[in-house]
């Protein structure tokens, strides 16, 4: 009888934790309230948007937020021939075509950040590629994305890594985070089927090996050089890795247990680096399902939805409104698995 009744009660369990996830990860934010911020959101973002297709920050990075807010676009399941947000894709794609340069910089050498744009905008086309049906804006894309990559190869700096301008215009300086946003464009390209030379992603995967605060804690710091750990750059570099195929060696457990202890509560921050963090810590955290997925998607996406101001974007940081929407759009997104770069 009594073995009975626990069978009962164990039944009973796994009927509510199947049907109730949120009796064991916590309350679940609503698809209602999802799917509102979501759209309130991208119909703020498209408002924004310049008549060249372009986006920026406050007359700033115009390469880079393009590329990342076509990539909050892409999220949606919409592509440049189908989809509600068709139209805004296809202007961002042709304005970051007509950005190209003869040397395969996508992008203006005079902004003093131009290999963070060349790299968002390199990652939402090769993540464009795979769903264009035009055939000539499809060569147009394998042209432009060609010569990036190459860019991309002889920007990189004698260490292996990439700073904010080129290796020549930068004297070799690189760092951290610039690095990673190069490394996950070029395998975006690579899993689109351009030519990506192994070689200049090895020797990216090595520099940030090397950025690895050498005491066990597992934390990734500003460059080579030093800076201390960064939670934000730590994450990112997770999600680098993944994106190179490495889960499994004594480095990566150290840098998921060193981000976890920094940023899987959430917190209390709003500036720049918070939301870049978590950016890419939604990345992480979403490729790992389950319940580790579960019971930050829930903290990390009830803040977000109350965050969001009455126009549909987002303010709290010093970046500005585009930045911080895009990235928000993105992680809100995530679920839908409509990009291939963050597919699990």
């Amino acid at each position: 009888m009594k073995r009975m009744l626990r069978l009962c009660l164990y039944t009973i369990t796994v009927v509510a934790l199947i049907h109730c996830p949120q009796v064991l990860f916590g309350q679940r934010v609503s698809d209602e309230d999802l799917n509102r911020t979501v759209t309130r959101g991208l119909d703020w973002l498209v408002a924004q948007q310049s008549r060249r297709g372009s986006w920026d920050a406050d007359g700033m990075y115009p390469s880079a937020m393009t590329g990342m807010a076509g990539i909050a676009l892409l999220a949606e399941g919409s592509t440049t021939s189908q989809g509600k947000y068709a139209p805004n894709i296809r202007a961002a794609v042709d304005f970051l075509i007509s950005k190209s340069r003869r040397n395969g910089l996508i992008g203006d050498d005079v902004d003093d950040k131009y290999i963070y744009g060349h790299g968002f905008a390199l990652l939402f086309l090769s993540q464009v590629f795979g769903e264009e049906e035009d055939e000539a804006r499809r060569e147009d894309l394998i042209d432009v994305m060609t010569r990036a990559v190459l860019f991309s190869g002889q920007s990189q700096t004698s260490k292996g890594g990439w700073g904010y301008v080129s290796a020549r215009d930068g004297n070799d300086f690189d760092e951290g985070s610039t690095t990673i946003t190069q490394v996950q464009a070029l395998r975006g390209c690579r899993n689109a089927g351009i030519p990506v030379p192994k070689e200049i992603i090895d020797r990216g995967i090595a520099y940030i090996r090397l950025c690895a605060i050498d005491d066990g804690a597992g934390g990734i710091q500003y460059n080579i050089h030093g800076g201390g750990g960064r939670p934000p750059i730590s994450a990112a570099a997770i999600v680098c890795l993944f994106d190179a195929g490495e889960y499994d060696d004594v480095f990566v457990p150290n840098l998921l247990r060193y981000s976890d202890r920094h940023l899987a509560s959430v917190g209390s921050g709003s500036d720049g680096f918070w939301h870049y963090a978590h950016y890419y810590y939604a990345q992480v955290k979403y490729r790992q399902g389950g319940r580790q997925w579960e019971e930050y998607r829930n903290r990390l996406f009830r803040r977000l939805i109350n965050d969001q101001d009455n126009n549909g974007s987002w303010s709290r940081g010093p970046i500005g409104r585009v930045y911080l929407t895009v990235s928000n759009l993105t992680v809100l997104q995530l679920e839908n698995g409509a990009l291939p770069i963050y597919m699990r």
